[in-house]
């Protein structure tokens, strides 16, 4: 996995952390879901960037 990609996919999952506890503390369902799929989706990126790895060695 490139360092690029490292750094984006940690940038997407603070992000949903960020919008999951906004969402949180206002009491507001939609930014806090937005943001759980935001961290989901940054956990199968870096998933499948593991996978390739894998391969590539």
């Amino acid at each position: 996995m490139g360092i690029g990609d490292k750094i984006e996919n940690m940038k997407d999952d603070l992000t949903g952390k960020a919008k999951e506890g906004a969402g949180k503390a206002t009491d507001n369902e939609r930014l806090e879901a937005e943001g759980k799929v935001e961290q989901t989706e940054a956990d199968l990126n870096q998933a499948g960037e593991k996978v390739k790895d894998a391969f590539k060695n």
